[in-house]
């Protein structure tokens, strides 16, 4: 079985991304890595290059004409996805701000070996945590998306859609997927307040033209992480690519978990979640088969 990974990422360094992290997640996974990097404005590409010799980077120009519903990532996602070998059966998706548990390694590998002449599994289903602030804290359940799909056959009716959060097949169908026991660790809301809201003024861009952009994010030299609803406190452990960075964390962030605020929509959703297992109303670009 020979398996793929791919990402693609842009002005790393400039915002704060722990997309070397990342790399090196699957890395252990991976008979190669392809990765897409855009035109920056910092050191990324050298970043990238010197990462691991099974990196193989294409470089990459970005459509900055592509202003809507993050079209763009998309793009750029299926650009890297393209690019990896042909004799791979498997391609593992890592966005540059998420990273894999070394915890879940074998369960990955055993779930790629036990559907990888299954024709009816296009794709395996990852749980998400996602943090916020800090590296103590996770966002709850109904607030971001609890599960998604981060590996797929390397099959040529593939493709990646929308903000590249996810993969479509075929003229925009589902893909089946099967769930495993693994998480994937989402640290997009975890950087310096200057980085954070740097990431903010440029991210928006990729979704919204300029007069959105003037009229709806705010004008400021850090952001402002206090607009939460709900936060729980992080109990497990980190992969171990990330200890450096932890450690090195140069900002403070706390929140008080009893002041947690849900509506009593909300309340009804985690109610429904606890109680079926399942995320009441979420939007779901896959169908769960296994």
């Amino acid at each position: 079985m020979k398996v793929s990974g791919f990402t693609f990422i842009r002005n790393g360094i400039k915002l704060d991304y722990p997309i070397e992290e990342a790399i090196r997640s699957i890395l252990p996974l991976c008979d190669e890595v392809v990765v897409a990097v855009g035109n920056s404005e910092d050191d990324t590409l050298q970043l990238i290059q010197n990462i691991d010799p099974k990196v193989r980077v294409i470089e990459t120009i970005w459509n900055d004409s592509l202003r809507e519903g993050g079209a763009v990532l998309a793009v750029e996602t299926d650009k890297a996805f393209k690019a990896i070998s042909a004799k791979s059966d498997w391609a593992i998706y890592i966005q540059g701000d998420e990273v894999m548990h070394e915890d879940y390694y074998d369960s990955i590998r055993n779930a790629m070996q036990q559907y990888a002449q299954d024709d009816t599994v296009d794709g395996l289903l990852f749980n998400y945590l996602h943090f916020y602030g800090s590296y103590d804290y996770i966002g709850d359940a109904i607030q971001w998306y609890p599960k998604e799909i981060r590996i797929v056959k390397n099959r040529q009716d593939i493709y990646s859609f929308g903000d590249a959060q996810g993969f479509k097949k075929g003229h925009g169908e589902k893909l089946n997927v099967a769930e495993i026991d693994a998480y994937i660790h989402h640290y997009g809301w975890v950087k310096s307040p200057e980085a954070m809201q740097r990431k903010q003024e440029t991210f928006h861009k990729l979704w919204h033209d300029d007069n959105w952009v003037e009229k709806n994010v705010a004008k400021a030299e850090e952001f402002d992480y206090s607009e939460v609803k709900a936060l729980w406190k992080f109990e497990g452990s980190h992969p171990t690519v990330m200890h450096k960075r932890i450690a090195e964390k140069g900002w403070s962030f706390d929140h008080d978990i009893s002041r947690n605020t849900f509506s009593f929509k909300e309340k009804f959703k985690k109610w429904a979640q606890k109680v079926t297992n399942k995320p009441l109303g979420e939007y779901q670009n896959y169908i769960v088969v296994k």
